[in-house]
């Protein structure tokens, strides 16, 4: 057995959950500021009760995970119970950590990018640091109307809800701002930055565009079969995707053979395959 991935994996929680604390202790949670999930909430008890954050998320979370087995099986691996208790662990062992800004807006910013960026970590290891997630799929299977991104999303207005209630609703905007920033960091750190496009082309001369592509750019073309709405003739539509730096570089090849081509392009967050990166899927762990 080759024990290299899986001490990497855990290595990477241990520092997505780390960075995730700085978020908390040095910028979200000394400005009243709490953005959404069980980590929110924690934050919100924190001043309401004066009991630890890291703690009380530990503590939230323990019947989650109760009400997960019970009701959803046996699906929660080790990897995400090791995160939900480091995340704890490390907001405790950070509480006294110097706060840099109580500027509202700075705090908010910085944590949301720190707490976003750790999650994000922890999510590429195919692990969960618990609260929302898991809230959201108990609320799935008691109301399967309501699906899983629906329920986190209504756990983090309940816990803003609370924040607004319990301190201002000042606090409560910038709990959503803190909110956005860190679930926009999450998907860069999980996407990376080189996002791809994928370009359809729809034109009389494909055979030459499709050549040019594939002998000058060396990108794969695939042929779509399509059906003109108002003419009813079959049309056949090119589709090549292509990172941003290449994308001028085939526009230039579309016009030089065809300036009146029809071109749609669009933003691809992911691309698995030859020519890109290639992920084998696994399970939630």
């Amino acid at each position: 057995m080759n024990l290299r991935p899986m001490v990497l994996d855990y290595l990477q929680i241990a520092i997505g959950c780390f960075i995730s604390s700085l978020g908390l202790t040095m910028f979200l949670v000394p400005n009243k500021v709490a953005a959404g999930g069980v980590s929110g909430l924690a934050t919100v008890l924190h001043y309401l009760f004066h009991v630890p954050v890291g703690w009380t998320m530990l503590v939230l979370n323990v019947p989650l995970f109760v009400a997960g087995v019970v009701y959803l099986g046996k699906g929660f691996g080790v990897k995400t119970i090791v995160g939900t208790l480091l995340f704890s662990v490390f907001t405790e062992l950070t509480a006294k950590f110097p706060v840099p800004t109580r500027d509202l807006l700075l705090a908010t910013v910085y944590g949301g990018i720190l707490l976003g960026a750790g999650l994000g970590i922890v999510f590429r290891t195919r692990a969960t640091t618990g609260g929302s997630d898991l809230a959201a799929m108990l609320i799935n299977h008691f109301f399967p109307s309501i699906s899983v991104g629906q329920g986190i999303l209504f756990v983090d207005f309940f816990v803003i809800l609370l924040d607004g209630l319990a301190f201002n609703w000042e606090l409560a905007m910038y709990s959503w701002i803190a909110l956005y920033v860190s679930s926009k960091v999450i998907d860069l750190v999980q996407e990376g930055i080189n996002y791809a496009k994928a370009v359809y082309i729809i034109s009389d001369h494909n055979e030459k565009i499709a050549q040019k592509i594939m002998e000058e750019m060396n990108r794969g073309v695939t042929v779509l079969k399509g059906m003109g709405g108002y003419t009813g003739e079959s049309r056949n539509i090119l589709l090549c995707a292509v990172t941003r730096l290449e994308l001028s570089r085939l526009k230039k090849i579309i016009k030089d053979i065809d300036p009146a081509a029809f071109v749609i392009v669009h933003d691809v967050h992911e691309v698995l395959g030859e020519g890109f990166s290639f992920n084998k899927k696994e399970e939630v762990t």
